[in-house]
C-alpha cells in the first residue's frame, strides 16, 4: 500500500472515486451533500494498492485558531475494508499533521466506527459536542440529522 498526500488531479480523482463508492453508493448519500465543504484547497490523503488502485481516503482540516487539526471524510471502498487501508490513511494523515506542528487531532466518527479509532489511540469525549467541537452546555443535546450517522467526538494527543 502507498499513502499519497494529494497534490495532483489524478490523485484527487482517486479521492472522489473512494468517497463516491464508499459513501454515496455505500450509504445511499446525496452526491452534493457528500462533497459539500470540499474545495480546491482541501487537503487529502489517498491510499492506493501497489498498482495504484484507490482504496481509502481522508481529508485534513487544519484549525490553527483552535489549536488542533481534524481528520474528516474518512472512507474506504468496500473491497478494501479489513485490509488495513483505513488505518494506513489515518497514520499518514497523523504524520502530515504532526509535521505541520499540531499536537492534537480531533475526529468526529460514526458511533459504530468508534472502535476502529480507539484501536488507533483515539479517545471518546462524551463531554464534547461532535457538531460544535466544544464542550456541551448544560442541557444541550445533539440534533441527529441522519440516524445512520450518529457521531461521537474523539481526540488524540500526538
Amino acid at each position: 500500500m502507498k499513502a499519497i498526500e494529494v497534490k495532483d488531479e489524478w490523485a484527487r480523482a482517486g479521492v472522489y472515486y473512494v468517497r463516491t463508492e464508499a459513501m454515496v453508493l455505500g450509504f445511499n448519500l446525496n452526491l452534493e451533500g457528500e462533497f459539500s465543504g470540499d474545495d480546491r484547497d482541501s487537503e487529502y490523503v489517498l491510499v492506493t494498492d501497489d498498482n495504484g488502485k484507490p482504496l481509502s481516503t481522508n481529508r485534513i482540516h487544519l484549525l490553527p485558531e483552535r489549536g488542533f487539526a481534524k481528520i474528516e471524510r474518512v472512507a474506504t471502498v468496500s473491497y478494501a475494508r479489513k485490509l488495513g487501508a483505513g488505518k494506513y490513511g489515518i497514520e499518514a494523515a497523523e504524520k502530515i499533521i504532526s509535521e505541520k506542528g499540531y499536537k492534537k487531532i480531533v475526529i468526529t466518527s460514526r458511533e459504530e466506527a468508534a472502535g476502529f479509532y480507539e484501536k488507533l489511540g483515539y479517545k471518546k469525549r462524551p463531554d464534547m459536542n461532535p457538531d460544535t467541537l466544544e464542550k456541551f452546555k448544560e442541557g444541550e443535546t445533539i440534533k441527529v440529522r441522519d440516524p445512520r450517522f450518529v457521531c461521537v467526538y474523539m481526540e488524540k494527543d500526538l
